[in-house]
């Protein structure tokens, strides 16, 4: 019955409750028994319970007074934007939970407008209202301010007491309309998530646009035209329960059978096989912005490393790679993420899941080459920087933010986005004290510590959502470390002109505490091309030789040291420094 269908996702900043009142929604429509119930309960991964976010969209079936309802939980934080992108493209309608206790926070606003290009119906719920700083009305007052709702249209619950948790459901009912489709078309399946078991195969996770699809039924990839079998399908509920058939508006699962991950691509079409169908129009291309490279810290560990990245590129559609091989840490991947979040998050699924133990560099930004033959040329590391000579310019990636806080920290924030390169473009009041503040940013400003910064001068107030806006030209140089004379392409970083002086200087005296001694004195020097523009020396390492003496004439001992003297200076001139991997991890880690 596809009018009793109803598709809808929860959508949030960080911590305003969206998986406790999905608990909620399992708990009121009997879908999970009171002996398997646990607080997020959707958050299936250990990485997620511990940290207390959400990672992965999870879809849920449940029953409630004659509706079908298909759920997506989905995550709040900047980084994973392009999960939420995906779950709204699966839903006609979404759940906007505010928390009553910190009112519209960044990803709250950048949530909403992915919603109303997907041209969903919203349903406004101020949450936490059991707290006792609870201010209900105030956030209704922003929710219409900066949303535009009207008063009538907005829900007062309380995912945890389950207070206004019913009213809500009945919401989803009345103002989500059911799902369009043609149940007598032949069967188009959108896929928008899907996960690897290692007995079966590809499972994707799919929405059934038109048709429907039967146990054993063969089917195609539209995309990669690649052929499987449904050997299995049903809903998720949340654990996956069988069924005999999948029909137009439901949301499911398919056990394809297929062994390569690549062939079930996410936002790619399933059809049934040999049917002439139009595809559907799939995710827009997700573009990384950070980039880092991977490598294991035992070279033979490179082939587990490739396939655990095929694997969780399966579900993380964000996730890019190609091979890389720097000689100082051996082979590995180029990997490109959406943020630092999920460069951590990467990283630290591949150690859990795959037992890997990793490298990673320092996180760095995609640069754009125009050369004065009218090429145009995309890099993402120092070493593939040319010389300077052959280029018209170096254009860098710029992101639009937007910050919001309480009106008190409105100077020390601005100072911060002034400090980092940034232009101010524009502050709007929420309320009385909250006011968004916009401004332009280079990309690589902001990749590494600008989000803690945020909150230490913002006291953990403001939030922060930003997204890319263009590349611009900028003074960017190379800044080369030598030591012992020697340049090591490995240490190269690409800074902005006007800090140079500063990072050069900080490099080498970082390096002077990583690099042991050596028996000779080495010289660690930071250079623009032939330009030295900072040094530091480690001095020789101090070898007693005169130990055996006691006592007897002091020309003794001077002859031994005199004798030492010569032989440093043999060692440092055929000397070469090892450098151990440590210096190479601190200074890439900047």
């Amino acid at each position: 019955m596809q009018d009793k269908i109803r598709n809808f996702c929860i959508i949030a900043h960080i911590d305003h409750g969206k998986s406790t009142l999905a608990d909620r929604f399992l708990e009121i429509t009997n879908t999970v028994s009171r002996r398997e119930m646990k607080d997020q309960l959707l958050d299936t991964m250990d990485l997620e319970r511990e940290r207390g976010i959400t990672i992965k969209l999870q879809p849920v079936r449940m029953e409630w007074n004659g509706y079908v309802f298909n759920l997506i939980d989905t995550p709040g934080h900047v980084d994973f934007t392009y999960e939420v992108s995906r779950s709204l493209a699966a839903c006609e309608g979404a759940i906007l939970v505010v928390d009553s206790t910190q009112g519209i926070e960044a990803q709250t606003l950048a949530n909403v407008h992915l919603a109303k290009q997907h041209n969903l119906k919203i349903i406004p719920v101020v949450n936490k209202i059991d707290l006792p700083n609870s201010d209900r009305e105030k956030t209704a007052n922003e929710i219409i301010k900066a949303l535009g709702f009207e008063r009538s249209e907005i829900l007062y619950a309380s995912g945890k007491t389950g207070v206004g948790v019913s009213e809500i459901l009945e919401a989803v009912v009345q103002r989500i309309p059911p799902p369009p489709g043609d149940p007598d078309k032949p069967l188009r399946a959108l896929i928008f998530d899907s996960t690897y078991d290692q007995h079966r195969g590809v499972v994707v996770f799919v929405r059934i646009v038109d048709g429907e699809i039967s146990q054993g039924d063969r089917i195609e990839m539209l995309g990669t035209k690649t052929e499987g079998s449904a050997l299995e399908l049903g809903f998720l509920r949340p654990k996956l329960s069988p069924a005999k058939k999948l029909t137009t508006g439901e949301v499911g699962y398919i056990v394809t059978g297929l062994r390569d991950v690549r062939k079930a691509r996410v936002g790619d079409t399933v059809i049934l096989y040999s049917k002439q169908v139009e595809s559907l129009a799939g995710y827009k291309q997700v573009k990384p912005m950070v980039f880092a490279s991977i490598f294991p810290i035992s070279g033979d560990d490179y082939p587990l490393l490739r396939d655990a990245i095929e694997k969780l590129k399966l579900n993380d559609a964000a996730l890019e790679f190609i091979p890389e091989n720097i000689p100082a840490l051996g082979f590995g991947f180029r990997t490109g993420f959406l943020g630092l979040l999920h460069m951590d998050i990467v990283q630290e699924r591949l150690h859990r899941e795959y037992g890997l133990n990793l490298v990673l560099t320092a996180p760095s930004v995609e640069y754009r080459l125009k050369f004065k033959t009218g090429q145009i040329k995309i890099i993402h590391t120092p070493s593939e920087l040319p010389d300077p000579t052959l280029l018209e310019s170096i254009e860098e990636p710029w992101v639009m933010v937007e910050i919001l806080v309480p009106q008190r920290y409105i100077g020390s924030i601005l100072e911060l986005v002034t400090g980092r390169r940034g232009l101010y473009k524009n502050m709007s009041y929420l309320s009385d004290d909250r006011v968004l503040i916009t401004a332009e940013l280079p990309l690589a400003n902001i990749i590494i510590d600008f989000y803690d910064k945020l909150k230490s001068v913002s006291s953990g107030y403001a939030s922060l959502n930003y997204e890319l806006i263009d590349f611009r030209q900028a003074e960017l140089v190379k800044l080369d470390i030598l030591v012992a004379g020697e340049k090591v392409d490995a240490l190269s970083i690409i800074v902005h002109d006007s800090v140079v002086q500063d990072e050069g200087r900080s490099l080498v005296l970082k390096l002077k505490s990583l690099i042991p001694r050596q028996q000779f004195e080495v010289a660690l020097q930071a250079a623009i091309g032939g330009k030295i523009i900072a040094r530091e020396s480690i001095p020789a390492m101090r070898k007693d030789v005169t130990a055996k003496l006691y006592g007897g004439d002091v020309t003794r001992k001077m002859k031994l040291l005199e004798k030492q003297k010569k032989g440093k200076k043999r060692l440092k001139r055929i000397g070469s420094v090892d450098i151990p991997q440590e210096a190479f991890l601190a200074i890439l880690k900047k």
